[in-house]
Formats: structure tokens, sequence, C-alpha cells
């Protein structure tokens, strides 16, 4: 039978719907170095790159995991368990392998190894499947089967897999595309529940959960979450309390150990350049799924982890295997886990050939899967299975960037064809990983905060055109001040750092994360845990690849203070020894402020309705102060950059950037005070991407009360 497509639901079913769519900086260089294998020449003080690219070692991202690295399986796939595919992903770092295949895991049952309505190919199953785990030295990621199994069928699968195999399997997802089974109009996701509505998934988590944990109570229990700003996300079902995430969480916070969600760039015909342009999307995103978590779990969200659990550039077309794909996947990894994920999985290991085309001269097989499955279109065949495809090299190439735990901190490039990554190895060494999405090579500056780079000439790995795996660079082709990235390719460097320089050369160890202990409108406490050899403590807030210091103390909390209501910020800390040295810095904490309680005015926002890529709010204001208030002005900013009022009522409306004024009709009553009467207005919005509420409104410049 045809290879399933997309998540993993066979060719025969449909997509699923979707929502709609500095200058360069002068860096001092000494060598113009070519990576196409040209030996360097010097430059001349008039050379200017093509691209700055600014890597600051103090504002740390997070700490890659063990899984960062993952990709899916399905026990359709006859080469799942070939002796090759372990190789592969050994070599490329892969420390998760997610079974037994999308949305075929609604269907399938693990102890009689079927799965009726779909195909199951020989030789698939759990145990041979841990076999090809544990010699790739990954680890499982497994999905219950909610669409057509039961917590008791769940629970005999953490038996079976941590009693009596002793396997370990230490995570677990309940379902997979839930959300799919038909109760927004569209389904593709097998459920066989009476109630399909997110309320009674929420109900059947708790139950999964009790009789999983009950067997092992050490696994970590997975929930399925819409991705912000993908359909169904804001969606309201016929008689819901809100969409699904909404719906899910505040009653699930409290028995998870983790969320999953899955991101493809687009429908079926996004290629590679698209998809890279809409990864622009995917920070926000997953910062919108924190903020949920927040929301609900409380001081509990921190130990709530965030899964990718599928990712590709579109959901089942073509441009998937060619070159542009490859750059895609190294982007898109490393987007993701620096953005609060513990794990990216790639969808697929391998998926079947699609739609055949070409691709600056290459043929593209239309397939979802990392690795050739050796299936013929017509008289078009791919390569012998398991032969690599692009994306397979740029996953790969991320793990020439770091592996687990190093530390990944901010990189910023002025263009936006090259992407920029960095990680700050264990040994104290800088990694840092050019992605050249540009069709000529590209010429980069590269300065460095936080970080003195040795004189020595760095290690240098490159896959471009011509390149047949990750190939090392000769000594001396790099230097650390400039590079050339070929056409359309990938390329890391490593560079060595100064002796006596670096967390390295400190007597202080690097702080855990901060905590926050208590936030107002203009006021926030964070805490952290004392650090080894620590003399004093400087909290450092980031802004892009920029940091700057806003608190240091001798002790192990501080106050900031002065800051703006709404506001949101990204804090580290660092720790000084005696000497002055500074450690790592901590993993970040991003807080935002309130609005004051005793304001003198007061907005209620509403969502009335939403679409996915568009939405219905009502905004009603109150005068709290004890003066009337005869003409007035509302304002806001959005907090992503694609929100946008499209047309509105009752008041007169102008957006600038993501700011937006709402004045008071011609002939507006007054607004009385102490709340004697409102005025309300509403407008139609749309948004590609996230869509969350604005933080903070101002009447008349006065910053107001919410509700």
């Amino acid at each position: 039978m045809p290879a399933p497509h997309g998540t993993g639901r066979p060719a025969a079913t449909g997509l699923r719907p979707l929502a709609r769519g500095a200058a360069v900086l002068a860096v001092a260089s000494a060598l113009l170095t070519s990576l196409v294998g040209v030996a360097p020449a010097a430059s001349s003080a008039t050379d200017v790159a093509d691209v700055a690219v600014q890597v600051n070692a103090q504002a740390a991202l997070g700490r890659l995991s063990d899984t960062a690295r993952g990709v899916n399986t399905a026990v359709w796939d006859s080469h799942m368990n070939d002796p090759e595919v372990a190789d592969l992903m050994k070599a490329a770092d892969v420390g998760a392998m997610r079974y037994p295949g999308g949305s075929y895991a609604d269907i399938y049952h693990w102890e009689t190894h079927t799965a009726p309505g779909g195909y199951v190919a020989p030789g698939t199953g759990f145990d041979a499947f841990m076999g090809t785990v544990a010699a790739t030295g990954a680890q499982p990621i497994l999905i219950a089967n909610y669409g057509s199994g039961t917590p008791e069928e769940a629970a005999g699968w953490v038996r079976y897999a941590n009693v009596t195999k002793k396997y370990g399997a230490k995570y677990w997802e309940i379902g997979n595309e839930i959300y799919g089974n038909g109760h927004y109009g569209s389904g593709w996701e097998q459920d066989d529940h009476q109630d399909k509505s997110p309320s009674e998934y929420a109900r059947q988590v708790r139950a999964y959960a009790a009789a999983m944990k009950a067997v092992d109570p050490t696994i970590k229990i997975g929930a399925v979450l819409t991705s912000p700003g993908e359909w169904p996300d804001g969606v309201v079902g016929e008689g819901d309390p809100g969409d699904w995430n909404n719906t899910v969480l505040p009653e699930v916070a409290d028995v998870i150990d983790f969320v999953s969600v899955h991101w493809y760039a687009g429908g079926s015909d996004t290629t590679a350049a698209d998809a890279s342009a809409r990864l622009a999307r995917l920070p926000g995103e997953l910062r919108e799924v924190r903020s949920q978590l927040d929301r609900y779990a409380g001081a509990d969200s921190p130990g709530i982890g965030i899964a990718l659990t599928e990712i590709n550039t579109n959901t089942g077309g073509a441009r998937l295997t060619a070159r542009p794909n490859g750059l895609f996947a190294a982007d898109a990894f490393m987007t993701a886990l620096e953005n609060g994920v513990f794990n990216v999985d790639w969808w697929n290991t391998h998926n079947g050939v699609g739609q055949i085309t070409t691709v600056d001269g290459e043929t593209d097989y239309g397939d979802m899967g990392m690795l050739s499955s050796g299936a013929c279109a017509g008289d078009v065949c791919e390569p012998a299975p398991n032969t690599p495809f692009h994306p397979y090299y740029g996953m790969k190439m991320t793990s020439q960037l770091g592996t687990e735990g190093d530390t990944m901190v901010a990189a910023a490039s002025s263009a936006q064809d090259v992407s920029a990554h960095a990680v700050l190895r264990r040994d104290g060494r800088l990694s840092v990983l050019l992605v050249n999405k540009n069709p000529e090579a590209r010429t980069v500056d590269l300065a460095y905060a936080g970080f003195t780079p040795a004189a020595t000439a760095p290690k240098a790995s490159r896959y471009a055109p011509g390149d047949s795996d990750i190939t090392a660079l000769a000594a001396g082709q790099a230097s650390t001040s400039r590079v050339t990235v070929p056409a359309s390719a990938l390329l890391t460097i490593t560079l060595e750092p100064r002796a006596g320089t670096g967390p390295g050369a400190s007597a202080a160890g690097t702080p855990a994360t901060p905590k926050l202990e208590g936030v107002t409108d203009t006021t926030a406490r964070l805490s952290w845990s004392s650090a080894t050899g620590a003399a004093r403590y400087l909290v450092q807030e980031r802004d892009g690849a920029h940091t700057y210091l806003i608190g240091e103390t001798t002790g192990t909390s501080v106050t900031l203070r002065n800051l703006p209501p709404g506001s949101t910020h990204t804090v580290n800390v660092l720790a000084a020894d005696a000497s002055g040295r500074l450690s790592g810095a901590s993993s970040p904490l991003t807080f935002t402020t309130g609005v004051p309680s005793d304001a003198a005015c007061a907005v209620t926002y509403h969502r009335d309705t939403s679409w996915g890529n568009g939405f219905v709010s009502t905004v009603t204001v109150r005068n709290l102060s004890d003066v009337p208030i005869t003409g007035w002005t509302v304002d806001w900013d959005w907090p992503t950059g694609t929100q946008k009022v499209d047309s509105g009522w009752n008041a007169t409306f102008q957006q600038t950037g993501s700011h937006v004024r709402v004045t008071a009709p011609d002939g507006a009553g007054q607004l009385a005070p102490d709340g004697g009467s409102t005025a309300s207005f509403g407008f139609v919005g749309a948004n590609d991407g996230p869509n969350p509420d604005p933080t903070a409104f101002r009447l008349n410049g006065t910053v107001c009360s919410s509700g």
C-alpha cells in the first residue's frame, strides 16, 4: 500500500486545515577566509562582509537535553529496524525515537501488533523497535492508543515495557493529533469515544495517567496540544468552555509532565524557502505554549516540558528531499530547541515516494522521510533503502554544534538569508552554525560578547553542494572573525577560548535557573540556588543577542524595580568569583509584569470568536477616577508582530507597527467617574501565527487594571 503521508495518515485521508498564512554591521577582521578550498587571504580595512553575526555567550537560551534530536518511526515502515538505521541515527546523535507512527498510534494495539484499518509491516513490533532504540543509544517516545484503546491497555504496555522487559521507557504521550477527530469539522484521527470534545480528552488523560503511573510512577505523561496560531487553535466547539488548549490544560496540568505539539510550516505545496520564512513564527508559538502552561500550572509550570514531536516543511507534498529542506531541518531543529523545547522529532525516518519534482537540478522525491524507502513512482525510483536525504544531514550538522549538557547561546544575523545558531560547550569551546539559504556564497563577519577566542584557527565542518556527508575542512581554512559560507550550505566552526578566559577560568559555578517568586505591575522578585565559589551574582536581561545588567547582589535573590506594566523580560543569572571572573549563564527565565490593581481605569478585553487566522474581540472601558472623562483614547501593543486590526466599530482605529490607538467616535458621551458608565468597541482582527491577548491597556495614557 502507499506509504502514509504527513502525520502518519494514510495517503487516502484528507490533510488538516491550516492557518493563512540594518544595515550590515562593520566588524574588524584580520583574515578573509574562503571555506570552499581557497587559502585565506588578507583583507583590507575597506572590506565589508555580506552579513554580520553577533554571538553572546552570556545570553544562555537553555541546555541541550539527551533527547534533543529525535525522529518518528512507524509500524508500516518495513525498513524501520534495518541495522543501517541505528548506525545513521547514532552518527547524528539522535536521542529519541517516537513510535508507533503518528496517527497510526490511535489504531495500534501493542500487544497484538495490529492496526485495524491500516497496514503493519513485518518485523516492526515493539521489541524489535526497542532493539533499534538500544542500538542507537536513544530513548523511546511512545504514543498510547487513545483513539481505539483504553487506560488499561496503556497500563499493560507500561507494565510490559518497564516491569517485564525493564526497558525504562520514560516518555508516554496520550494519543496523537486527537483534535483532528472531527470535533472541529475535519477528521483524520481515529477516536471511538462518543464524546470527542477536549473536555472528554482531558478526563481520559487523567484516567490514562492514573492507570499508567500506578504501574510505574517514574514515567512522564504527555498531553496533546494544538500549536498556537495553527488550526484549530482559537476555535471553540459547540458546548466547549474554550478552544482545545484552554479546555484541556486547566483539567490536566496537575497530572502531566510534558505537552506534545506538532508544527508543519504549510500545506502540501509549501516550499522549503517558504518554510524557512515561516519559521520566524515558531518562537512566538512556543512562547505562547509556555504562557498557557504558566497560566494553568502556576509554580509547577517549569516542571512541564514541551516536546515538538512532529516537524517538517509541509504535510505531504513535494520539495521535501532536496537540499533546501536540509537547510530548513538544521534551522528548525535549533530554532525549536532555543525556544524552550526539550525534544524535536522529524517526520519521518522513512515515509515513501510522493510527487516527483526537480529542485536546483536535483530530483526531489516528495518523501517526508530522512532516509530513502527505495520506493518508486512510475518509472522514477528513489535511491537504495536507507540512503540519507538532505534533511538527515541538516539534523546531523546540529550535532556538530553541540550535544547533551551544552548551553545554547544567543546569535543574531543581520541578513534574513543567513541564520546563525551558537552553543557554548561544557569544555569552554564555542561552536557557531551558519545556514546560508542564498544561492550564492555569503561572507560573514563574526563578533563575540562574553567569549574571547584563542589565536588558533577554529575547526570547521561543512555540508555544501558536492559534499556527500558532513565534511571537515583542512586546518587553517577558517578564521575566528570572518568566514565564507558556500551557496545553499551549512557551516559550523568551533573555537577554542583564549587561555584564562571564559567560564572555565572562573572559580564560580553556573547558577541554577532563577525562579519567579512574585511579580507586580512594576516589580519582579527572583531567586536562585547558590553557586559554588560565587562572591556575587549578576542578573542580565536579554534583548536579541544583546544583554545588559539589571540587577546585582551578593545574595541569592533580587527584586527588579521600575519595570513597565505589561512588559515581558527574559533574564539570566551569572556568578562572579572573588576575582570577578564570570561563570556561565543560567538557563533563562521569562516573565511578564502585570497591571496595577488600583488604577484609575479598567479595561476588559474579550475574544468573542476566532478561527485560526482571524478573530473578533470586544473591548470595554471604565473610568474609575473621581472626575468624568470627555473624549478618550485607548492604546495597546500586540505581543506579536503579526496581529492586526482589520476593521472595527464604535470607535476609530489606527495601527502603526504593533501599536494600536483607538479613539472615541464623534459625539461619544462622557465616561462617568467611579465606573458609572462604560464605553465599548469591537473589531475584526487577523493573525498569522499565535494570537495572545495584549498585556496592558492605557486610557488617555494611564495604565488600566484588567476587568
